[in-house]
């Protein structure tokens, strides 16, 4: 059953070309389990091939991320947040810890977006908390575009420079992962240290 479903995003990058990219990383960005790194990586092979543009992978990866992700933002604000603040006691949300999780969101929620989209498993769902917070939707967009992009542009450059070597795709993928998480750890760090410094 994964097989295809892999050999189906393979088929589908390679058939419907940048509106499929569009697609697939518009359903990653909500909780459909279409992973990045099978929709990106053999669209970077694609390039290297010279079938498809860099810029137009990069752009069409992107931009999916965004609309992907502003479903979800959407969902929370419009259905999430009315329904918790009517019913979140019984789900042990009560309104100090919606009003804490607000002050949060207000305070880092630009950097929780940024550093959320390059974590695997919570790229997904860093737009939820963005919406039921009622984050700046100029902000949310922003951020999710930054964060979005590079981690496209991470995945489209290791499908470009490997060159369809699926070995070495599968050895690099712990890498990748390795790697952005420790790009996140040094980002929170700078921004830790930024804030401390702000408050001296």
């Amino acid at each position: 059953m994964l097989h295809e479903f892999i050999d189906w995003i393979l088929m589908t990058v390679n058939g419907w070309g940048y509106a499929g990219i569009f697609i697939l990383m518009a359903m990653e960005s909500t909780v459909l389990p279409v992973p990045s790194e099978v929709v990106l990586i053999p669209a970077g092979y694609l390039a290297y091939q010279g079938q498809m543009d860099l810029i137009l992978l990069l752009l069409a990866s992107t931009t999916g991320s965004l609309v992907g992700a502003f479903v979800n933002y959407g969902f929370a604000l419009l259905v999430g947040r009315p329904f918790l603040e009517r019913h979140g006691r019984y789900f042990f949300v009560r309104p100090p810890l919606l009003h804490k999780t607000d002050a949060f969101f207000a305070k880092h929620g630009a950097i929780s977006t940024f550093t959320g989209r390059l974590i695997p498993g919570i790229r997904h769902l860093i737009s939820l908390p963005a919406g039921l917070t009622r984050m700046n939707i100029s902000a949310f967009a922003f951020y999710t575009s930054l964060g979005a992009g590079l981690w496209s542009a991470v995945l489209i450059a290791l499908g470009y420079f490997i060159g369809g070597n699926e070995g070495v795709i599968e050895e690099n993928l712990p890498l990748v992962t390795a790697a952005a998480m420790a790009f996140v750890a040094l980002t929170l760090l700078g921004y830790v240290v930024w804030r401390r410094r702000q408050i001296v």
